[in-house]
This record gives structure tokens, C-alpha cells and sequence, in this order.
């Protein structure tokens, strides 16, 4: 079991990939690594979520993960936890993994155990790096191409203020107006409606 503790700036690209890549490429940054994500949202199928919002019932859920990196298979149960500002930032975060052998036995456990799936988000993520600044390109299928940059302690990008500095400052083709862009905030809300 692994416990994350880090947090993160995630932005709107608003440029096409092969685009932005260029646009990244030209500003000496270089592809390091990919790997893809294929996440199942499970919640209690006895939660009212016609009287919960949208970040009330993703509270409740859990992400059973498929993972795929290079030739190898991660398989996770993970919970996440955010406390999130009124104006949408996020404070502090930390996603719980515990690491499993076969995903459909998962699902399998968590049906008998009352939950349903709500949702399936892929995406193919890709790491590119300009000296020691990382950040992951994401491209989340039938939705938006997305930049994410966590905080890592002793850098500096230790904390969102400078992260948005430095993002800022690359002159990037991104919405400026929201730094913490929440995909499975987003899915949810178009699969319910809202």
C-alpha cells in the first residue's frame, strides 16, 4: 500500500496535442515517459446522488485502476481525499493505493459489497521534463487534453503559488482562468447532467 501526499495544479490546454507538444519540444522540454490510466469509479449504489453534488458523491467513491507502464501492469484500489476551497483550489490532497492482482476480482468484491460503477475514465499520460520540472500531458479520451504539475518538496515547484508562477511564465497555450481543472468532476457532471 502506498499513501500519496502531494499536490497539484491541473489546466486546460487550449491547443490541439500535436500542437502543444511542439509548442513544449520548442521551449526545450523533453518527452521522459508515457503510461495509461483506466479508472472505475465505484460508489455505494445506496447513495442518493439526485441529492448529493457532484464532489459529495466522488467523496464517497473509490477508483478501482488499471495502469500501464511501459511493459508492465499496476493494478490499484484507491481513495482519494481533497479538501477543496469555496472557489474550487485545491488545499491539500492524498490518494490511499492499495496494490491488487487482478482487477475484476475487485469489481467483483465491491459489487457484493453494495457499490456500483458510476463511471470509466482512460487517459494516456505523458511525462515531459526540462531539467529537473516535470509535468504530465493527459489526454483523456472524448474529453480534454489537460496539463498536470504536482508539488515535490526541496524543488522549486514546492507549492501551488509557484507552480502557477512558473506555468505562467512559460507562456503555455492553457486557460489561465482555472488551475485546478477536476476531470472526474467534469465526467460526472456530463454523465448526470448537471
Amino acid at each position: 500500500m502506498s499513501i500519496k501526499k502531494s499536490n497539484e495544479v491541473t489546466v486546460k490546454i487550449l491547443e490541439t496535442k500535436e500542437n502543444f507538444i511542439k509548442e513544449l519540444l520548442n521551449k526545450g522540454f523533453k518527452e521522459n515517459q508515457e503510461f495509461s490510466l483506466d479508472d472505475y469509479y465505484y460508489i455505494p449504489s445506496d447513495l442518493d446522488i439526485d441529492n448529493l453534488s457532484t464532489r459529495e458523491i466522488l467523496a464517497k467513491s473509490i477508483i478501482i485502476r488499471y495502469i500501464v507502464y511501459k511493459d508492465e501492469i499496476f493494478q490499484t484500489i484507491t481513495f482519494k481525499r481533497k479538501d477543496i476551497a469555496e472557489d474550487g483550489s485545491i488545499l491539500k490532497q492524498e490518494s490511499i493505493n492499495c496494490y491488487i492482482k487482478d482487477i475484476a476480482e475487485a469489481k467483483t468484491l465491491f459489487k457484493a459489497l453494495g457499490y456500483i460503477e458510476i463511471m470509466n475514465i482512460k487517459e494516456k499520460d505523458i511525462i515531459y521534463f526540462k531539467e529537473d520540472f516535470n509535468i504530465i500531458l493527459k489526454i483523456i479520451e472524448n474529453e480534454d487534453l489537460l496539463l498536470e504539475i504536482e508539488t515535490k518538496e526541496n524543488t522549486a515547484w514546492n507549492t501551488i503559488p509557484n507552480i502557477i508562477k512558473i506555468l505562467r511564465d512559460l507562456d503555455l497555450p492553457i486557460d489561465n482562468n482555472n488551475y485546478f481543472v477536476k476531470k472526474a468532476e467534469n465526467m460526472l457532471n456530463k454523465l448526470l447532467n448537471r
